[in-house]
């Protein structure tokens, strides 16, 4: 089980001593994901390594996590810089604000480095003011925010989306409108409300599902339940290969995220014993294959 090679394609870095992210830097705020504070440290490639030490990982891909807004393109040149030094990561994702007149520009400017592959704007909304991202609902139904997104299809590079399931329907109409963007799904949908919105969140999925170009990263579960175990999150891996099938679907790890929930170990090995009875090409979909596709690694 260990020998199972492993691309994680949802993983953060963060540097406090020489980089600007207002969630961390400023102190540890309300959140999703609870009290953070055991992770408000500076976590570097060799810490990342360092946890997955376990594990058969062979490339993986860094997320955007809150870097100084000011700044959008910082990120992707301090990972880059990373990268070109130790080998990981393989493929970054940044940050654009899809409503900024120049949105064309910055993605050139991200384009510029070798590992780049997209971008991730987090469109989530909720009532709880703690859970929310955006500072309004229905924005990607916007003609603003359409025309950034139209940049990004130009360039041939993938979104990572990020919201919650009573959003799936606006992103349904989005990668049906789109449909040469290669969508990708965060943290299984990101289910934070507990077991009482299993079902609104199932039929979500499935409804986002029709679209063929988007995929689902399974990742993020430790986010809506703390005291997680391998049969509590279980229904939600199944339920989420069911919806998009095993050909659009990959493991990650969240970490260092989700290294509030479990160790890394802990969270590879129960996507592990929860696919023990899928074929050997289906295990290396869902753990390598996909991720190296659905972003060109």
């Amino acid at each position: 089980m260990k020998d199972l090679p492993i691309i994680d394609p949802h993983f953060h870095l963060w540097d406090l001593d020489n980089n600007y992210y207002p969630w961390l830097s400023d102190g540890v705020k309300p959140s999703a994901f609870g009290d953070y504070t055991a992770i408000n440290k500076t976590y570097l490639i060799e810490d990342f390594l360092a946890d997955a030490k376990n594990q058969n990982l062979v490339k993986a891909v860094h997320l955007d996590v809150g870097y100084d807004p000011k700044d959008p393109t910082g990120e992707t040149r301090w990972l880059q810089g990373v990268a070109d030094k130790h080998g990981f990561p393989h493929g970054i994702v940044g940050y654009a604000d899809f409503r900024r007149p120049d949105v064309g520009d910055l993605l050139d400017e991200h384009m510029s480095y070798a590992n780049f592959r997209g971008i991730r704007q987090s469109m989530n909304f909720h009532d709880d003011p703690a859970k929310t991202y955006l500072t309004e609902p229905g924005v990607s139904r916007t003609l603003e925010w359409r025309r950034g997104f139209k940049e990004l299809a130009r360039r041939g590079l993938s979104f990572d989306l990020q919201l919650y399931y009573w959003q799936m329907e606006e992103f349904l109409d989005l990668a049906r409108d789109f449909p040469g963007v290669q969508i990708i799904l965060n943290h299984t949908g990101m289910q934070v409300d507990g077991p009482s919105h299993f079902e609104g969140w199932r039929n979500g999925m499935r409804m986002l599902a029709q679209a063929p170009n988007v995929a689902c990263k399974i990742s993020g579960l430790g986010m809506g339940d703390w005291t997680w175990s391998v049969a509590s999150i279980r229904p939600y891996v199944e339920e989420a290969i069911a919806a998009f099938g095993v050909e659009r679907c990959m493991f990650a790890s969240n970490f260092p995220v989700d290294k509030l929930f479990g160790s890394y170990d802990e969270i590879m090995d129960a996507f592990k014993i929860i696919t023990a009875n899928y074929s050997p090409d289906e295990r290396i979909a869902l753990f390598h294959d996909n991720a190296a596709r659905f972003y060109r690694i």
